[in-house]
């Protein structure tokens, strides 16, 4: 007689945030995955409402884990205020470390700060400098909503997060899903076995010649702030941010 393997539910390791642990874990019941939809669906309106009225933003990735006297705190920091100085709002995941170092630039020249805060289990407060922040419960909610508002991405030193938001914003810039919107990589000493393994990937044709031209890698604010504001700012039009509609409860950031 054959057996067949099946899944039981069972409860998320100690540590662990249920709303992504209960989406990934497998198949549930019909009811269970509608509301599995209705949640992710939650979430994005969350984020649209939260932040349609930000402005053109430039996103920020890095570690949570960056102490303020670590020469990156100090480089996110000026980043953030070149960033802002530029005319965009400075977007992050909200968090410690570089995260909040570039959102404090953003508040130190009087730029515009938001964020998309992630829950877990162990909750990450939304850092001191933001005028504006979402708190989403999906991972994969909030790398859209951090890709989606932004004209340029950059990256300064982090782990497994960061690596996946940078690779996420190159695959999808890559394939044509995202307009090639400027990618800048902060740190060469940090970075640089990584841009090794990428120059690897293009010399065994695993990624094309051109896809490495993707990328500005720099230790200089000034050098990427410049790149930002030449590859985006006047090839995409880019105009100050809009006022929302208060009769639907829509609240801009434009101090003009």
């Amino acid at each position: 007689m054959k057996s067949t393997l099946h899944q039981t539910a069972s409860p998320p390791p100690a540590g662990v945030a249920l709303a992504d642990f209960h989406l990934l874990e497998g198949p549930h019941s019909r009811t269970n995955e509608l509301l599995n939809l209705f949640r992710v669906f939650r979430d994005y309106l969350r984020g649209f409402r939260a932040l349609h009225f930000v402005g053109p933003c430039v996103t920020v990735f890095g570690s949570a884990r960056t102490r303020e006297t670590d020469p990156h705190y100090v480089m996110g920091r000026e980043l953030g205020a070149a960033i802002a100085q530029l005319g965009f709002t400075v977007m992050t995941g909200g968090g410690p470390g570089i995260m909040e170092a570039a959102n404090r630039g953003a508040k130190d020249v009087g730029g515009r700060s938001v964020a998309c805060n992630i829950e877990l289990a162990h909750e990450q407060e939304p850092n001191a400098y933001l005028d504006r922040w979402v708190n989403l419960q999906f991972f994969s909610v909030r790398k859209t909503i951090l890709i989606k508002y932004s004209y340029a991405f950059v990256v300064l030193p982090g782990g497994f997060g960061t690596l996946d938001e940078f690779f996420e914003a190159l695959t999808l810039i890559q394939t044509g899903k995202l307009k090639n919107f400027p990618v800048v990589l902060m740190g060469r000493a940090y970075w640089s076995e990584l841009l090794a393994m990428i120059t690897k990937m293009a010399a065994t044709g695993m990624i094309s010649a051109p896809d490495l031209e993707l990328v500005l890698v720099t230790d200089s604010v000034p050098e990427a702030a410049a790149y930002i504001e030449a590859k985006t700012i006047k090839p995409f039009g880019l105009q100050r941010a809009v006022r929302g509609l208060p009769w639907l409860l829509e609240k801009g950031l434009d101090r003009s």
